[in-house]
């Protein structure tokens, strides 16, 4: 069955989507191709070409999903309500809730010619300048997302404020325990002290993306000199939540080392001759753009950002022990819990110096 779901994510009925969009939404055009980007999205994406144009299609991939995942709705909402901002999306228009067009639930937006970086070191620019540049517009980027006026940009119900710390710790604990194949120490070392360590709410609330990285990035590079972020992706884990959250999982992927599974990051690497801020001045350079002090009890931030991902790929693994998932991949992926715990534990130790 889940391989029969995989055939199906990768294909979709351009004739039944053809039908619909004549009436649903004319202005898309006659579809005249159809072709699945590559790479892990969760939610399959393909790339349109019609008879007006070329437009992109995201949808939820086929077959029995976990109640809130895959939300493509929320991600159309929150892309149209960011429309005309200064956090750059593509312009949507459409989104289906009708599930019989083809299968599942999906969206249309415009196609963004732009390029996408996977690795935090940058090795494909030349430039120790461009590399600076490109994390300052990313930078840029975050500051604006987390300075959106939720109210005039219609998400007050688009998640519950407040309390954001707490319910999340719950919650991936709780994942966590679901999730656990084995007892391991540094999980539960990290556990205890985030119960220990949980910061006072300060009230905070922002629009928060949820999986801020360079690779959810498209970047306009036609003027190295100004490195511009023209698109940002993959919005299928936004919510209302701590503005903190965004900075200290992207600083957390940033602490990764070079070398630990896919998830190359830039730990033991020289940044300064790679031209790419430290921690500390990536910190300051966004608490400048959005007039804030210091920022107090990081290394929670920085420890939870650590727990929430194992707990992600713990989830990974135990599907993939289940027969849900790809086993090999998982399995890979599964490798990285123990050493995040550790790689947290460290980073605690040493704040608390």
């Amino acid at each position: 069955m889940a391989s029969d779901n995989q055939a199906k994510s990768h294909h979709i009925d351009v004739d039944s989507l053809n039908v619909y969009l004549t009436e649903a939404c004319p202005e898309v055009g006659l579809i005249k191709h159809a072709q699945k980007f590559s790479g892990g999205q969760s939610n399959p994406t393909f790339k349109l070409e019609t008879d007006k144009g070329v437009f992109v299609l995201r949808r939820q991939p086929p077959g029995k999903l976990l109640k809130s995942a895959h939300a493509v709705d929320r991600e159309f909402r929150v892309i149209q309500a960011l429309a005309g901002s200064d956090v750059p999306v593509p312009k949507v228009f459409h989104l289906c809730e009708d599930t019989h067009v083809i299968g599942s639930m999906f969206y249309i937006m415009a196609y963004v010619e732009g390029d996408i970086y996977w690795n935090s070191a940058l090795p494909e620019i030349t430039s120790p300048d461009t590399r600076g540049a490109m994390y300052d517009e990313m930078n840029r980027v975050l500051a604006a997302l987390h300075s959106v006026n939720i109210e005039q940009a219609g998400l007050n119900d688009y998640g519950k404020p407040g309390s954001y710390f707490h319910r999340q710790l719950s919650r991936w604990t709780k994942q966590y325990r679901a999730s656990e194949l084995e007892h391991i120490a540094e999980i539960e070392q990290l556990i205890a002290y985030l119960e220990a360590n949980l910061p006072d709410d300060d009230g905070q609330v922002a629009l928060v993306h949820g999986d801020f990285r360079l690779d959810n990035m498209m970047f306009d590079m036609s003027h190295p000199d100004k490195p511009k972020v023209v698109a940002v992706l993959d919005w299928e884990l936004s919510t209302l939540g701590h503005p903190y959250a965004d900075l200290a999982y992207q600083c957390m992927q940033l602490r990764l080392p070079a070398n630990i599974a896919h998830a190359a990051g830039l730990g033991g690497l020289d940044r300064e001759q790679l031209g790419i801020p430290s921690e500390t001045a990536y910190i300051q350079a966004y608490c400048q753009r959005r007039n804030i002090g210091v920022i107090e009890n990081w290394t929670f931030y920085l420890a939870f950002s650590f727990f929430r991902l194992a707990a992600i790929l713990q989830g990974v693994v135990k599907r993939a022990h289940d027969g849900n998932a790809s086993s090999e991949k998982a399995m890979q992926l599964g490798a990285m819990v123990r050493p995040l715990a550790q790689i947290a534990n460290q980073t605690i130790h040493q704040e608390m110096k």
